[in-house]
């Protein structure tokens, strides 16, 4: 049975473990503040771990984001510092580009671009504020591949990425955020459609699944098997060959 508590005290504990270990005293925790239940409930752990003062957000829109606002709350209720960067313009110019080039684009180049460009930003971020990347993904979606190799699966240390999306509310919860950071609809905000809209099921019965190897929806389990095998690579280190 999931403990709340007790593995809420741990990632706290293993979080500031991590810190001492691997940086010095003044390394911030970066993290791109999206507004969703994964980064705001990892920017709540950091703070907790960190102090607010080592909590550093990055405010990554792509042109306008219509629920912005909750990325600012978030900030100013953990009272950390952060910085907000529109992402439209690079991204833009990287698309007419590669239309100058010949090569049309298509909906996996346009779908993961703007990922893999926010995480390149808040290596950039974090190169100037010294820092390490926090990944918020968690195992629910990496378990399905509802992430983006060198996107948002990238980063220093991932502090969900053994915990379910319902795992990682119970955390948020016991970290004191209010039920709008924690029960926000999950969205890409690209396409318009919620992430258990894309994926065909609800994250309960995946997070039953991965827990219990229980699914009674034989169609949905046969889809969410295959898209586990398919998109392992994503959360495996590179394979090396070895001569």
């Amino acid at each position: 049975m999931f403990d709340a508590k007790i593995v809420t005290s741990q990632l706290v504990k293993w979080l500031s473990d991590y810190f001492d270990k691997n940086a010095t005293a003044d390394t911030k925790a970066v993290i791109g503040i999206s507004g969703g239940k994964d980064s705001s409930i990892a920017a709540a752990l950091c703070a907790k771990a960190l102090g607010k003062e080592r909590v550093f957000g990055v405010l990554m829109p792509q042109g306008t984001q219509d629920d912005i606002v909750v990325s600012y709350d978030l900030c100013r209720i953990l009272g950390i510092k952060f910085v907000e960067l529109n992402i439209n313009e690079p991204v833009a110019r990287l698309y007419d580009e590669i239309k100058k080039s010949g090569l049309s684009l298509n909906t996996v180049a346009t779908f993961n671009t703007p990922s893999r460009l926010r995480m390149t930003t808040l290596y950039a971020i974090s190169a100037i504020v010294g820092g390490r990347v926090i990944n918020t993904c968690n195992l629910s979606e990496d378990w399905v591949g509802y992430s983006t190799k060198f996107g948002d699966s990238a980063g220093d240390v991932g502090p969900f990425s053994r915990l379910t999306m319902t795992e990682v509310k119970a955390v948020g919860r016991e970290l004191g955020l209010s039920d709008r950071f924690i029960d926000k609809v999950p969205a890409d905000g690209l396409c318009g459609k919620t992430d258990e809209e894309n994926l065909g099921f609800t994250y309960e019965v995946l997070d039953k699944y991965i827990r219990t190897g229980v699914c009674e929806d034989t169609d949905i389990k046969a889809k969410i098997d295959r898209m586990h095998k398919i998109n392992k690579h994503k959360i495996q280190p590179m394979p090396l060959f070895e001569p």
